[in-house]
């Protein structure tokens, strides 16, 4: 009961609410809060404190950044959605925010999609600069081994490595990616290879256009770290999978690399085992295994996740 009490009095306040509602939208730092609140950091910083010792939001330091989002635990994963449901939608402030938000994110993605503009005729090279890329795509493709695939997904494909690599096991393979200078080099490469079977689509790996349940195989390769909300791509991915199908899931562990946000556009510096793994089970897959590789001459690490969706995910 006194849990309870203490939850319902850190909901319970105008900002609070506003910051509840906006957080339910995807996570967001201190500073973007500000910026769609359009109140001062240490004011914000106070509300956040309270509605994280209440257990309603959690925060990820990383870096300089720290990351806030809501705790959708199966302990408050009701109450949270029934706070937020009933806030009314036409609530003119709510609205503002909602709005602000969408400039905020508007601004960060027009930032990203000028460094893949950029960078798009060199982004294979740009990428081996970190891990190894030869032995990252060997344990891929160990994790993915001798499976049956008829269709194969590569969300966020860039410039279609990993159809390049993997199409070839697949009846069918084909790639989202929302940069048409990244796209335009995949589809060269490609007819290049003379792979019938690739094709590249542009789309949003956090809205795929694709019906629920028709890939074997999906794969996030180097693409969640640049993302505002990589649950959504991640719940994004288990939908399209089929029962018995596999996500396959590469991305940097943990770091403090702050130049990769300045200069390469990276949003998250790396992702923890227990970070995904609560990820993955929060898009209802199940996390099979998982992998580390390090090289010598980079701080860098490259984590692999495999997870599976099983017919009670579905």
């Amino acid at each position: 009961m006194n849990h309870l009490l203490s939850v319902l009095r850190a909901a319970g306040e105008p900002t609070r609410l506003r910051i509840l509602a906006i957080l339910s939208l995807g996570e967001l730092t201190v500073s973007e809060l500000t910026q769609v609140l359009l109140q001062s950091q240490p004011r914000i910083s106070r509300h956040l404190k309270l509605l994280a010792d209440a257990g309603l939001i959690v925060r990820y330091p990383e870096g300089s950044w720290v990351f806030y989002r809501l705790d959708e635990s199966a302990q408050l994963g009701d109450l949270l959605a029934e706070i937020i449901g009933s806030l009314p939608l036409g609530d003119h402030e709510l609205q503002r925010d909602r709005e602000r938000l969408a400039e905020v994110r508007a601004e960060r993605a027009e930032r990203a999609q000028a460094y893949f503009a950029a960078n798009a005729t060199q982004w294979d090279s740009l990428r081996a600069n970190h891990i190894p890329e030869t032995a990252i795509e060997e344990r891929m493709g160990e994790l993915i081994g001798r499976r049956n695939i008829d269709l194969l997904v590569d969300l966020g494909t860039g410039t279609g490595r990993m159809l390049e690599i993997f199409g070839t096991r697949a009846t069918r393979a084909v790639g989202f990616d929302i940069s048409t200078d990244m796209l335009t080099i995949a589809r060269a490469k490609l007819d290049e290879l003379a792979a019938e079977n690739c094709q590249v689509r542009q789309g949003d790996c956090a809205n795929v256009p694709l019906e629920d349940n028709v890939a074997d195989i999906v794969i996030l390769h180097q693409v969640l770290h640049f993302l505002d909300d990589p649950q959504r791509a991640v719940n994004e991915a288990a939908r399209i999978t089929r029962p018995g199908g596999l996500v396959l899931i590469a991305d940097f562990g943990p770091h403090e690399m702050e130049d990769l946000r300045n200069q390469h556009a990276h949003r998250r510096l790396g992702f923890a085992d227990e970070e995904m793994n609560h990820m993955l089970r929060a898009a209802g897959l199940f996390a099979a295994a998982g992998d580390t590789l390090t090289a010598q001459n980079t701080p860098l690490t490259v984590a692999m996740w495999q997870a599976e969706k099983t017919e009670r995910n579905v």
